[in-house]
């Protein structure tokens, strides 16, 4: 078994269903790609003896995927003398910078991870119109005592924030339609929220605007290097999931029960 970083253990935990879409990640990047059998041409995952083995069932070398990502994060020659990839962390940190959060020595791994989540709300709020703002507010049922015409940036973004750090469900809940609103616009592939008509109306107002953010992103990218055409959804991808598992666990009411067995992957 791989070593592997204490901040992705809980990837034994999800079903080999739950793990497809990092495995097109890390191997082709994009759904297209997988498609066409394109591989990327810096990853080593598809060759690993264990995985040619038990491919499909990626639960059974979730190690070596959790090991693959930390070595996209790191210079291949540092990887080659370390016998190993970054950590995890420093992955998160670094794709964390492009959206521009700092990381800080205070915050948990997971607290960056919301910390970049809520950036990008934040971004994205800020190019939506006040229409978009008001839908968005309405979709996603927000206590803020505003109208079409007074749903200002910073009242959306007070309001999600509220929703946001009161914990439990709710956010969990949010941070996964961000997540993969991000993941699907690079990727092509995603969850699907199949008989959920608030959440369907939420994604598709909220879509146009994080796309744009994506682009931009996508472009600094593009001079950056290769990698982090890798890392930058892979690490979204690693926020949905832990939300989704902690939403999995959270989950007491039949609601929100209906709300987690409504998701699947494309």
């Amino acid at each position: 078994m791989a070593i592997i970083d204490t901040n992705l253990l809980f990837l034994k935990e999800l079903e080999s269903e739950d793990l497809d879409n990092l495995y097109t990640i890390l191997v082709y990047g994009n759904k297209d790609d997988r498609y066409n059998n394109n591989k990327n041409l810096m990853e080593g995952l598809s060759d690993n003896t264990k995985v040619k083995l038990y491919y499909p069932d990626h639960k059974k070398y979730y190690d070596l995927m959790a090991s693959e990502l930390c070595e996209f994060g790191g210079n291949s020659i540092c990887n080659w003398f370390r016998g190993r990839g970054v950590p995890y962390r420093e992955v998160l940190s670094n794709v964390s910078s492009k959206f521009g959060v700092k990381d800080q020595d205070n915050l948990t791994t997971e607290e960056l991870e919301n910390a970049l989540i809520l950036e990008t709300v934040k971004k994205t709020i800020d190019k939506m119109s006040e229409s978009e703002r008001f839908e968005m507010a309405k979709s996603l049922n927000l206590n803020i005592n505003i109208n079409i015409n007074t749903c200002t940036a910073e009242a959306l973004y007070a309001a999600f924030m509220v929703a946001f750090k009161l914990g439990g469900f709710k956010s969990y809940q949010l941070t996964v339609i961000i997540a993969n609103i991000i993941v699907k616009a690079i990727t092509g592939a995603g969850l699907s929220l199949a008989g959920n008509a608030m959440l369907t109306k939420f994604m598709s107002i909220i879509t146009g605007p994080i796309g744009w953010i994506v682009t931009g992103i996508w472009t600094a990218v593009d001079i950056a290097g290769p990698a982090y055409r890798i890392t930058i959804p892979a690490v979204f991808e690693i926020i949905l999931l832990r939300n989704k598992h902690l939403a999995t666990i959270k989950a007491d009411g039949k609601d929100q029960n209906d709300w987690i067995n409504s998701i699947h992957n494309d």
